[in-house]
């Protein structure tokens, strides 16, 4: 498989400033928001009497709404074509944890775009696209970053996060806190041009909202069901609900902010989900929820916003799909995109602000959805199920009836699509070996969490979502812990461990190694809060529950440039066991010579896929 040298991608960024036509003062802002596992049908908007979504809903009464937009049927590879313009198998995404979920970085994504053309760039929530620099959102174009990079989060009340790759304290609900940094940023650039990525990380579970959410819907009568309401768990579909309001709300602070600034006329607001619903609940009558090539698993709504520019109350009954946003949004921001890698998406301005016309030269297209080696293909009325079969979404959006007899030529002429989208984008996709970078000269911060790590011996992890997990279960001088890595250029490093450790453990030794450099500590200090989280769950979650994790300093290393596993195990364990860990932090303290070495490593983790 091709490597590319990181080179490549700054040129690239810095055609892209050249290309652009037109001052960055005369160009709109742009605000996405993102939602994690809100379905097509958890809107007010779309015929949904169990909540109510007046702030979402009012975007695509003021601006326009799209009948038919697609994205992936789960979190990251969704956001891969956000960021991208391109299907996620292009930029290597193949899974949602343990790196599986890294954009490679030869991929340039819309915040680079934005910021190449004079923008101020920020993200605030769950990002999904890879930890480590140059993985790491700051490095992939967004100048500020709050919020955290993993899949999921174990507790969303005032939980650890991180700013610009520093460990911090959340501040309350994290929606509401994510909330709370998009509007002081919008104050901060209100003379523009800004670009805000607001990419909520609920409703996915673990469900939690706060009380002024849940009161509403504890007991609620739900009048409105999954189609197959015997599926359903309805205390669960409550709790999403009550998430849902609370996402409402904090869009309606957020809409109201640019209208007191008085630029709420100079700025591009959009909403989207990045899936279907995580739950049996209504969703239309379609087939399928999240993880599903169906209809219900990737229909999402699209509702765009630009006042006195897209028309009020605009229906877009084409289909689109998230890969068109990144053109769709550089178009209306007069920003080039002609040079640089081919892209899937095309650009919707014509259907946002061109007349009939323009609606009704619009040419028919395929859209392709992928997850696990499942692939479904929708055009503007036939879907194409991974399974072959096919369905007339107009006549029969439910999926219910194949129609593959009676429509063989189309039937056919879609298979023979899906068989060519496959063979160029999925060999070797799984084939990922990709090391986690430690230590990149662009970063003062390394995050290696246990999500990362293979737990060897006893060593188990929490659960089996890798995403928000820690290593427990050690206890023998054989157990270990290890990373691959690659450390792009040498340098020492403090490093500290978050662990927690009980107090018959106290006195364990434990060494961490990388070639030929180790570091050893004692654990000194006993400290062992009780599991956490449950607390806050309105229905029994399925991830991991969290502890408080205590950083403790283990000293400073010497890293080498190169690959190589990084190894933490034990030396002395006096007591029953060990620790328990969270991650391991790398703080840069300065380079370390290295005769005939120079900061650039010879090798890059990125993969390209054209």
């Amino acid at each position: 498989m091709r490597r590319t040298r990181p080179l490549r991608h700054v040129i690239l960024l810095a055609a892209l400033a050249l290309a652009a036509p037109s001052p960055a003062a005369t160009r709109p802002n742009v605000v996405i928001v993102l939602t994690d596992d809100q379905g097509w049908g958890d809107l007010g908007l779309h015929g949904n009497r169990n909540l109510s979504t007046p702030a979402i809903d009012s975007l695509g009464r003021d601006g326009a709404s799209f009948d038919f937009f697609y994205v992936s049927p789960v979190c990251s590879p969704t956001r891969a074509e956000l960021l991208t313009g391109r299907y996620h198998p292009r930029g290597g995404v193949h899974g949602t944890s343990a790196g599986a979920e890294r954009l490679d970085l030869d991929e340039t994504t819309i915040a680079e775009v934005f910021r190449a053309a004079g923008y101020a760039t920020a993200a605030f929530g769950k990002w999904h696209n890879g930890m480590q620099h140059p993985y790491h959102p700051n490095a992939r174009g967004f100048d500020e970053f709050y919020g955290f990079c993993s899949g999921h989060w174990g507790d969303y009340f005032s939980p650890p996060l991180e700013h610009n790759g520093r460990l911090v304290r959340g501040k309350g609900f994290v929606i509401d806190d994510f909330t709370d940094r998009a509007i002081e940023f919008v104050e901060k650039n209100r003379e523009g041009p800004f670009f805000v990525y607001l990419p909520y990380n609920t409703p996915h579970s673990p469900m939690q909202v706060p009380d002024r959410w849940w009161r509403k819907f504890e007991k609620k009568d739900l009048p409105m069901r999954h189609r197959e309401p015997q599926r359903e768990n309805v205390q669960h579909t409550r709790a999403a609900l009550a998430m849902c309001e609370n996402i409402d709300w904090n869009v309606g602070r957020l809409l109201a902010k640019l209208d007191d600034l008085g630029i709420a006329g100079d700025t591009i607001v959009l909403f989207f989900c990045d899936n279907g619903p995580n739950g049996f609940r209504f969703n239309g009558g379609m087939k399928g929820r999240k993880g599903s090539t169906d209809e219900g698993g990737v229909r999402s709504p699209l509702l765009m916003r630009w006042p006195g520019r897209i028309p009020a109350g605009r229906r877009v009954s084409r289909i689109a799909a998230a890969i068109d946003l990144l053109p769709t949004l550089a178009d209306l921001a007069g920003i080039d995109l002609t040079r640089g890698k081919p892209l899937d998406g095309v650009s919707l301005k014509p259907l946002l602000l061109g007349d009939g016309d323009a609606v009704a030269a619009w040419a028919d297209r395929t859209i392709f959805s992928h997850w696990r080696g499942r692939v479904s293909a929708r055009t503007q009325r036939y879907r194409l199920d991974h399974q072959g079969r096919l369905f007339d979404m107009l006549e029969d959006p439910g999926q219910r009836r194949d129609v593959s007899a009676a429509h063989a030529d189309v039937a056919s002429r879609l298979r023979d699509a899906v068989s060519a989208w496959s063979a160029e984008l999925l060999p070797g996709l799984d084939d990922d070996t990709r090391p986690f970078v430690v230590g990149h000269p662009g970063a003062t911060f390394t995050q290696l969490p246990a999500r990362d790590g293979t737990p060897h011996g006893g060593i188990r992890r929490s659960n089996r979502f890798p995403n928000c997990s820690f290593f427990t279960g050690w206890q023998k001088l054989e157990d270990s812990i290890t990373w691959d890595i690659e450390v792009p250029a040498p340098g020492r490093f403090e490093v500290e461990l978050h662990a927690t450790c009980p107090g018959a453990n106290v006195g364990a030794t434990i060494e961490l190694a990388f070639r030929d450099s180790a570091l050893r500590a004692r654990m000194t200090e006993a400290w062992d809060p009780p599991l956490r989280g449950q607390e806050n769950d309105r229905v029994p979650r399925t991830e991991s529950y969290v502890k408080d994790f205590r950083p403790v300093k283990l000293g400073a290393i010497d890293l080498p440039r190169g690959r190589g596993t990084l190894v933490l195990r034990a030396v002395e364990i006096p007591g029953s066991g060990v620790v328990d860990v969270r991650l391991l932090m790398f703080r840069r303290l300065g380079p370390v010579p290295v005769p005939g070495a120079d900061s650039d490593s010879d090798t890059d983790s990125s993969r390209s896929r054209d």
